[in-house]
């Protein structure tokens, strides 16, 4: 790995996925067919890009049944615990309605809305992705959303994975289609004869379904367009190299353009960890990923010391921090931008990925300045509640008429006024 002093450039940021020109054409037309042609554009789209032709796309219970018989009981109950785990986690982050009265009585207030449909995006290809599918669901579920649509493209025979359909089951998703890429997106949005439209639109993929969720929003809500995964490890002398190594590989090993950093004050640290990512980078089964992207994009911080180091990982805003240092809960107050934070050397990213239950739908690319993890509130819309009494309204009638008329809205002035004028007659 790159060994590079703090004056050198600091940046996770990679270049934004806004696709080329002829991907986001491709992306374009693939929606407007769906708007126009709905199932009959689906069907066609399906068997160009996923090879296989569908007379329906709906995952009936006899596959789910046969899902269930082909994981192990084991792995079931493993989710299950994870879902549980997840479950509670998100439960903390319920916030009631509220109402306020003053003595004028006036009334205000907000109240707080579960939307009422929403689109789970699942990535497919060669890897399953169950956690996705509780990370995405759960949340939504705990906010009170009532119908949650999962959509995920099939292999050559028609199928979805085993495990996410597992999944999908234990976290409470009643309504699963064989779709994938742009077509999906396009149709969540918009709807097709089989599948109708939802409100927000949720979930990771490829250049592809990014695009398609980017050209969507507006219509609908998105959760984010999310780049390549990151990690960045705030480590002192007192850490262990080969342990370092192992979490820098387990996000090199997700995409060439992962992003894996070490920050530290210790310059003996940096060079074992060097060694160690060189002698387990040999011995992981996607070596090849995992070593373009140490090659691109990992790279080690020394710092002078750690007040360095800390302020250095907040420029960087990583998607995920891990700090392994000695009295690491003493610099949690010091880290202002992360979106998951893992605290000690128990706490390896892998804990919070699958089981720990903070959500790993996170910022990144350096968007933790200023965003936060998946959450309830994601699947929830705030109101505003005004009531005004006669005598609130007889106290400030000529202070909003004088606001109004400022603005030149003297219709809006006069809104107010006639009301007060009505009750003189």
């Amino acid at each position: 790995m790159k060994i590079l002093k703090v004056s050198e450039q600091i940046s996770i940021k990679r270049s934004i996925e806004a696709g080329t020109t002829e991907q986001v054409a491709i992306v374009k037309g693939i929606i407007q067919e769906i708007r126009t042609r709905g199932d009959e554009a689906l069907r066609e789209y399906t068997e160009k890009f996923d090879r296989v032709n569908l007379s329906s796309f709906c995952v009936t219970k006899g596959e789910i049944e046969t899902a269930y018989q082909k994981i192990d009981e084991g792995f079931v109950s493993i989710v299950r615990e994870a879902a549980e785990n997840i479950r509670s986690f998100h439960e903390k982050q319920l916030r009631p309605s509220w109402m306020t009265t003053e003595e004028n009585g006036t009334i205000l207030g907000q109240k707080i809305t579960a939307l009422d449909s929403v689109g789970v995006y699942v990535p497919g290809g060669t890897a399953a992705y169950p956690s996705s599918v509780l990370m995405n669901v759960i949340p939504a579920k705990v906010a009170g959303v009532t119908r949650i649509v999962m959509v995920s493209p099939p292999d050559s025979e028609g199928n979805l994975p085993p495990a996410v359909l597992v999944a999908a089951k234990e976290a409470g998703v009643e309504e699963i289609y064989k779709v994938g890429g742009a077509q999906a997106i396009a149709a969540l949005a918009y709807g097709t004869e089989s599948i109708a439209s939802v409100d927000k639109i949720t979930g990771p993929g490829n250049i592809f379904v990014a695009l398609a969720k980017r050209e969507v929003f507006g219509d609908v809500d998105i959760d984010m367009i999310a780049g390549p995964s990151e990690i960045a490890i705030l480590a002192d002398e007192t850490a262990r190299a080969d342990e370092i190594a192992a979490d820098l590989l387990s996000q090199a090993e997700h995409d060439p353009r992962a992003c894996s950093v070490l920050v530290t004050p210790s310059m003996s640290l940096a060079e074992e960890v060097t060694e160690e990512v060189e002698k387990q980078l040999a011995l992981l089964p996607r070596k090849e990923i995992a070593a373009r992207s140490i090659a691109e994009y990992g790279a080690i911080y020394v710092t002078a010391d750690m007040d360095e180091a800390v302020e250095t990982v907040n420029q960087l805003a990583p998607e995920h921090l891990e700090v392994m240092t000695e009295n690491a809960m003493e610099l949690l107050g010091k880290i202002r931008h992360a979106g998951a934070i893992f605290i000690g050397r128990y706490s390896s990213e892998p804990v919070g990925d699958y089981f720990a239950g903070p959500n790993h739908v996170l910022p990144t690319n350096g968007t933790a300045r200023f965003s936060s993890p998946l959450n309830v509130d994601d699947f929830q819309k705030k109101s505003s509640v005004i009531v005004y009494s006669k005598k609130a309204l007889t106290e400030n009638a000529a202070k909003i008429a004088e606001f109004a008329r400022m603005e030149g809205l003297e219709a809006h002035a006069r809104a107010v006024e006639i009301r007060l004028e009505n009750d003189k007659k």
